[in-house]
This record gives C-alpha cells, structure tokens and sequence, in this order.
C-alpha cells in the first residue's frame, strides 16, 4: 500500500530550542505545542511517524506520547514498529 501523501518534518530544525540540548523533556514539548497542533490540520488516521533511536527520542514518556497520537503506525526504537538496529535512516532525511 503506497502513502497517498508523504510529510517530512525535521522537528529538531525547525522549533526554536534557544542552542540548549534536546533531552526527553523538550523534545516532548516541542510535539505537544507544535507538532501535535499542526497535525489537526491533516488525516492522522493514515499518517505514520518514524524517528530515529535518540535518548531524546525513546523515553518512555516520549514513546507513550507519540503512541497516544500514532497508535501502532509509530515506526521508533521502542515503538510498536521497530526502528532495525545499526540501521542507517530509512529516508534521506540528513
């Protein structure tokens, strides 16, 4: 089954984090007051999400959340997709 739309977002680029380093705490902030908001403006039924094994990225507070938008389309080190480990991305984000 192909994606009727494909939507690329770099959530480290484009959120403002004033040069501090992003832990668990800011980047759920940064999906809760941006992210998240911007997605009522879409179908998140069929939206999948996909990130990489960051700290940042597999808390379990941070997985939780994103599993809580997602459901099982949450491709993620620790997500109901797993993330292949020492896998390089799997889109040509960087």
């Amino acid at each position: 089954m192909c994606p009727k739309r494909l939507y690329t977002v770099c959530l480290e680029t484009v959120v403002p984090v004033a040069d501090e380093t992003v832990n668990g705490d800011r980047y759920r902030a940064m999906i809760t007051n941006f992210f998240i908001p911007e997605l009522n403006n879409h179908d998140v039924r069929e939206l999948w999400f996909q990130q990489d094994g960051a700290i940042c990225h597999t808390a379990r507070a941070t997985i939780d959340l994103l599993k809580d938008t997602f459901g099982d389309r949450l491709i993620s080190r620790f997500g109901p997709v797993n993330w292949p480990p020492r896998s390089c991305d799997l889109t040509p984000l960087d």
